[in-house]
């Protein structure tokens, strides 16, 4: 209604199958903001169809899907653009900076967290509201009979974003943003072999079951570690929240997501809201005068709008994103299998561990789908 009364026609449509969007030839370009499990294929779609495409984060639910999507867009040479939109915040792009520009001597560790994922949840199965495909909402995903607040309205309610079906929970729905700014600050760490271990906790009960708290621990082939927590909604595991207080004694303040990186010299701490350094004048220098400059955006949609004019690169480009959203299932798989892990970027596998590689296949999708 909005965009028809803006422009005085009608010419907004709706549609329950995105293939008939797809098939448009007057359609640029693509905005994918579904849930997680439909992400890859819709978008795969896309760019197949030739659209440029804004994919919400996260990416796959594996990194299988991953690959798929990546190749396909290097293959067709679409416009990509993740929803990781703090690369178009300056308190970010100022703290990476800072580090690549070694304002704060050479690097030692990176900290990051962000809120884990809802416990609970109904499994009530109750009738599916009409006017609701719920069979297309599934598509790829096990059929099971549908259950309360599944897909709600209510985002303090629904619970697809902590079901395995259909999310890997918040380890990658929220903890991508973190992550990716440690890429971004530190993409070094996936110039080599790294090592990965973690531990999780896992509901014993309802519909939901992705990690409400987790603790991985990544170490680089430089050296450089990096600790990746996600701090429990509910208090109940008393060594995150004990960290978190840690942190906001070192960094001044924090909040319920952030990325910290640790320096010889010093230290740069960012979240949405604020970034601090150590020494405190770091983040008053003029940038212009860094030799290493990021890429800059104001503001993340318009950014992605400028690239589909320009066919420069978005950025949050889908090399980059891929990578992010690969941490994120980096500490998924550690946290699962709860031992130590060592991933080869080159190969993109896990060494010697099937069991592990098991974790990156593509899931079995119900049929028609697939990649």
């Amino acid at each position: 209604r909005l965009v028809d009364e803006h422009y005085q026609d009608r010419s907004c449509a709706a549609y329950a199958d995105f293939e008939e969007v797809l098939a448009r030839p007057d359609v640029d370009a693509v905005i994918v903001a579904t849930p997680d499990h439909w992400h890859v294929l819709i978008a795969l779609g896309a760019v197949r169809a030739g659209k440029d495409i804004y994919l919400e984060k996260p990416m796959g639910l594996s990194v299988a899907e991953d690959q798929a999507l990546r190749a396909a867009v290097r293959e067709t040479g679409r416009v990509f653009q993740f929803g990781t939109q703090q690369r178009s915040g300056a308190f970010f792009r100022r703290a990476c900076e800072i580090v690549r520009n070694g304002r704060i001597g050479t690097l030692r560790h990176i900290n990051t967290w962000c809120v884990g994922s809802v416990p609970g949840g109904s499994t009530a199965v109750v009738p599916v509201p009409e006017g609701f495909d719920y069979d297309r909402w599934l598509g790829p995903a096990p059929w099971k009979p549908h259950r309360e607040d599944v897909c709600s309205a209510d985002s303090a309610r629904k619970t697809w974003w902590f079901n395995s079906d259909y999310a890997l929970g918040f380890i990658a729905g929220w903890g991508v943003h973190p992550l990716d700014i440690a890429y971004w600050g530190y993409p070094e760490m996936m110039g080599g072999l790294l090592e990965v271990s973690g531990s999780g906790t896992f509901p014993s009960e309802g519909a939901c079951d992705t990690a409400t708290a987790w603790h991985a621990s990544f170490r680089f082939t430089s050296g450089v570690t990096m600790d990746y927590r996600g701090l429990p909604i509910a208090a109940n595991a008393h060594e995150a929240i004990s960290k978190a207080r840690l942190w906001e004694e070192r960094y001044r303040r924090t909040c319920d997501h952030g990325t910290a990186f640790e320096g010889t010299e010093g230290w740069v701490h960012v979240d949405r809201d604020h970034v601090a350094s150590e020494p405190a004048g770091l983040v008053k220098e003029d940038e212009d005068a860094y030799a290493v400059k990021l890429p800059r955006s104001t503001y993340h949609a318009q950014d992605f709008l400028e690239a589909v004019r320009s066919r420069r690169p978005a950025i949050s480009n889908v090399e980059d994103s891929f990578q992010s959203d690969v941490l994120c299932h980096l500490a998924n798989v550690a946290t699962r299998t709860r031992r130590r892990l060592t991933w080869n970027p080159t190969e993109e596998r896990f060494v010697d561990d099937d069991a592990a590689n098991r974790f990156l296949a593509c899931r079995e999708m119900r049929v028609p789908w697939k990649l």
